[in-house]
């Protein structure tokens, strides 16, 4: 079953800023960055923002695989 993540105003897009995906994850701002900056989960960097798709959310929600 899909799960439907969405914004924090009830929007359904296709990329979360990393303080929405903090609120969804129930992390700290600096706790959801340092998912990022590691590489646990996948971000596209846009100027000097992160964007998180959502797909890669569920990615990381989801657990290596194997």
């Amino acid at each position: 079953m899909e799960q439907k993540i969405m914004n924090r105003d009830g929007s359904n897009t296709l990329a979360l800023r990393v303080e929405e995906m903090a609120h969804i994850l129930s992390i700290s701002r600096n706790s959801a960055y340092e998912l990022v900056r590691s590489g646990q989960i996948r971000a596209v960097k846009v100027g000097r923002i992160y964007r998180i798709p959502k797909s890669a959310l569920d990615e990381f929600l989801d657990g290596p695989k194997g």
